[in-house]
């Protein structure tokens, strides 16, 4: 005999930690089947904000690659064609046209090494973070700060603690089991850390809306919206409304960078192949 938790534990790629805590916390309150409902409802949308992300980065992805294929086959087989031309002249050639064989040359001598080299960071990369929570943690915090992705990340984890929050409270789950499933949630390691030590907060006696508020790394409206729904007594009420403006700014975002990125691409893969041909024309 054991709990439908940890019978799921025995299944851990189709039922996640996040999964088992929220359903732990909905039969410790008693109302498991209210949690399911909604955490339904939840993933639910969760998916269709996964979906638009992936679908609003997945033409700059697709040109990105297409124009690191075409570049690469420009200098590693074209410029090395006429490269013999240019070397039988016997006559001075131009800065670019210099530049360009030189690094055709680099290229194709030592090009498989560099994606070795990248490669292997990239495999050294996810050691690191899948076996040091301090280095995740770090890395984590550092996303964060990346201009455009950073912003994108927060808006999406906030978006997520608080809807899972308001579908606890919502369900009578306690708020301090509640914050703690939340925070499971959340994949960056650095605003789990925040939401853990805003429920030691809570724990010992402050406001949701002042221990949310002291995370810088949390949009300020999470914050704001905590404070009405704890002075108005609606908390998971506000809290899902803060959920929704959250994933709907998270959406806005990621549309308009996508739609920034598109035609900076198709010039930046114009730019390169344009210069390629004037250091041949040349």
């Amino acid at each position: 005999c054991s709990t439908f938790a940890r019978a799921l534990a025995y299944h851990p790629r189709e039922f996640d930690d996040v999964y088992r805590a929220v359903v732990a916390a909905g039969e410790q309150s008693g109302a498991l089947g209210t949690v399911l409902e909604r955490m339904a409802d939840d993933l639910e949308a969760s998916q269709a904000l996964k979906a638009k992300l992936i679908g609003a980065t997945l033409y700059p992805a697709i040109v990105s690659l297409i124009a690191i294929v075409i570049v690469i086959f420009l200098v590693t087989y074209v410029v090395p064609q006429v490269a013999n031309v240019f070397i039988n002249s016997k006559r001075a050639l131009p800065w670019l046209t210099v530049a360009m064989l030189a690094f055709s040359a680099f290229v194709r001598q030592w090009g498989w090494l560099m994606l070795l080299v990248l490669a292997a960071s990239g495999l050294g990369l996810g050691a690191a973070l899948r076996r040091s929570e301090a280095f995740r943690k770090r890395f984590d915090a550092a996303w964060l700060t990346v201009p455009l992705a950073g912003r994108l990340a927060r808006g999406y984890n906030a978006a997520r603690f608080s809807g899972t929050l308001a579908m606890l409270a919502g369900a009578g789950v306690p708020i301090l089991k509640a914050l703690q499933a939340a925070a499971e949630t959340l994949s960056n390691r650095a605003m789990r850390a925040d939401a853990m030590d805003a429920l030691v907060q809570v724990r010992e006696g402050a406001p949701l809306a002042s221990a949310l508020a002291a995370k810088k790394r949390f949009p300020g409206l999470l914050a704001m919206f905590s404070r009405l729904g704890e002075q108005t007594g609606t908390l998971p009420l506000m809290l899902q409304r803060a959920a929704n403006q959250l994933s709907a700014e998270v959406q806005r975002r990621a549309m308009a960078m996508a739609t920034i990125l598109e035609p900076l691409l198709i010039v930046a893969m114009g730019c390169v192949v344009m210069l390629i041909v004037l250091a041949v024309l040349l």
